[in-house]
């Protein structure tokens, strides 16, 4: 689900480009509303869509393809949405324009991955290195000893050696915060 939600993503957002930059000569520019319509079919994007899609798919054995065609219904709907002097119906063939499936699949993938890191990962760490810092803090004067080479060496504390740790594990994560997440759209040249 979460592929195909993305692959809907970059098809919906590659049409808005090419309205909004002109790119097709002759093709409309959408309105405002009619750019949130195209977004809501991406936000919308639930276990009814799953399954349509999932039938669509079925039939053109290319899962790429049956998003295409998920979309193409999706316009062809929109006059009872949006009124019937919407242009999207008539941008129909601008839906996957110039593309190969390589070029939806990567982004989709790149996608996934910054979404997983930013909306999952990235908090659980970020927490993890405030609950160490924390127990930095509270352990502040818990003396230890530290080991070298597994020996008992040097006195420190607990405290100490937990800021340590969480000084390193925040460096960490501001590396994952810098992260750039590429694809790339060549197009069928």
């Amino acid at each position: 689900p979460a592929l195909n939600r993305e692959r809907l993503h970059v098809e919906v957002e590659w049409l808005i480009h090419l309205s909004a930059h002109r790119v097709v000569p002759g093709a409309p520019v959408l309105s405002s509303e009619e750019e949130e319509y195209l977004r809501g079919v991406v936000s919308s994007f639930g276990a009814a869509e799953i399954a349509e899609l999932a039938e669509i798919e079925r039939r053109t054995v290319h899962d790429v393809k049956a998003v295409e065609y998920f979309l193409k219904a999706r316009l062809a709907a929109a006059p009872s949405v949006l009124g019937e002097d919407t242009v999207l119906p008539s941008v129909s063939e601008l839906v996957h324009f110039a593309c190969t499936s390589e070029d939806i699949n990567n982004l989709s993938y790149a996608l996934m991955v910054r979404g997983a890191v930013e909306q999952v990962w990235l908090p659980a760490a970020r927490s993890l290195v405030s609950d160490v810092a924390a127990m930095a803090r509270e352990y502040a004067d818990q003396p230890m000893l530290a080991l070298t080479h597994g020996q008992p060496a040097t006195p420190t504390t607990l405290g100490k050696e937990l800021a340590v740790l969480a000084h390193r594990l925040g460096r960490q994560v501001r590396r994952v915060e810098g992260a750039e997440y590429l694809g790339k759209i060549n197009g069928a040249t």
